[in-house]
């Protein structure tokens, strides 16, 4: 019967390795944006320090947001639907983060930069759709969203003249309405 050493040791080498020539495991840098816009390594190879802490109070403080950006050949596997996957890393993140007794820091997980791709899509689709119903003097209505994507649109249009926006429904069904002004 195997060790646990000798367990280990199979597990290890079961594990794909990267060859450099794009073949085996990818080996994706995950990237952290400090406040001030700078990034800076998290674990940029793989026989980094797991014991190290990749949370920095003192810096996080001083920001107030940490950002992390993952990038690699397969990033694009961790969005998940509609930012799905993402939006539940993100979420697991902040409670490690956040957790009682420690200074507060809000920490946001982005993919090859699908995030602020999402936010112009939608402030774009908001405006367009912003100017349909004003053109049609009908109310639209979006799919359900998430909150954030609900608040994007809000923003998109907060200074749209003729327009007002409301969110409307519960819980996950909650959609974003965007009402004409009557003149």
């Amino acid at each position: 019967m195997p060790t646990p050493d000798q367990k280990d040791e199979a597990l290890d080498s079961s594990w794909p390795e990267s060859t450099g020539d794009g073949e085996g495991a990818d080996t994706s840098a995950v990237r952290e944006k400090e406040g001030n816009g700078s990034t800076a390594d998290v674990a940029p190879e793989a026989d980094a320090d797991p014991s190290e802490p990749v949370y920095d109070e003192a810096r996080a403080a001083k920001a107030g947001e940490i950002r992390i950006e993952i990038e690699g050949r397969d990033s694009g596997r961790i969005i998940g639907k509609k930012g799905q996957v993402l939006a539940a890393i993100q979420h697991v993140v902040n409670r490690v983060v956040n957790r009682p007794g420690l200074d507060r820091a809000h920490v946001v997980v982005d993919a090859e930069g699908y995030r602020q791709r999402r936010e112009d899509t939608l402030a774009t689709m908001a405006q367009r759709l912003g100017k349909k119903a004003l053109e049609e003097g009908k109310i639209i209505t979006f799919e359900p969203m998430s909150p954030r994507d609900r608040r994007i649109v809000h923003l998109a249009l907060a200074k749209f003249p003729g327009v007002v926006t409301k969110s409307d429904g519960e819980g996950e069904g909650r959609r974003v309405q965007i009402i004409p002004v009557r003149r």
